[in-house]
């Protein structure tokens, strides 16, 4: 049966990792937007013992650190007898969430190797950037600071079906990244969208101001 054809198309939130060495990039859509989701920033000001006069200053964009739950169900799949989905479930969905916080292991091989030969400083192994994509308005660059997966029902091979998935986010800023990184500029595109909306904001509340003095 067709979908109502008045009804809007729904944009779904997903999480991207961009290694520059992979052509494709890992796109991990959410099944279903979650209802909810708690943003909280923290102010970058000068110290509270500063110098008198310097309590309004501000050293860069607040510290926002973002958390939610991603609902991942394979019940439609196995309705739809998805050859995948019956032989693994859900596997391959947590798998991509998961390998976002994990090093390559040919990376982790050539490094043991450069540890065997007596290399005597091994760098350690740089993290896909990865965006949290939230609509047209919120794509923002992150760091997963932690991941919780409850895994709600197995098939007969134990491979999850169902699960639910906590993320903690914190969201990268100017203030974490080189001026040549790729999203320290999508950062600050995010913070001149923000300053874009606000305004629309005050000429919506300056006509309310103005309507309500006419009354």
């Amino acid at each position: 049966m067709s979908a109502f054809p008045g009804s809007p198309r729904l944009l779904k939130g997903a999480l991207v990792g961009i290694d520059p060495l992979v052509p494709i990039p890992n796109v991990v859509v959410f099944q279903y937007n979650p209802d909810t989701m708690t943003r909280r920033l923290e102010p970058r000001a000068v110290s509270a013992e500063g110098d008198r006069g310097e309590a309004f200053r501000l050293t860069g964009a607040p510290k926002e650190t973002i958390s939610l739950t991603v609902e991942i169900d394979a019940t439609d799949q196995l309705e739809q007898a998805n050859p995948l989905t019956a032989t693994v479930g859900v596997y391959p969905t947590l798998a991509a969430l998961e390998i976002l916080l994990y090093p390559k292991s040919a990376t982790v091989i050539a490094n043991d190797i450069l540890s065997l030969i007596g290399t005597i400083e091994v760098i350690p192994v740089e993290a896909p950037m990865t965006l949290f994509v939230w609509g047209p308005q919120r794509i923002l660059p992150v760091r997963l600071t932690g991941m919780s997966i409850t895994e709600e029902a197995h098939d007969p091979l134990l491979n999850p079906i169902r699960a639910k998935v906590e993320l903690s986010l914190s969201v990268l800023s100017y203030q974490d990244l080189s001026i040549t990184n790729p999203a320290y500029t999508l950062f600050l595109a995010h913070h001149v969208v923000k300053e874009v909306m606000a305004a629309t904001n005050l000429f919506n509340s300056a006509q309310s101001i103005g309507s309500g003095l006419k009354l």
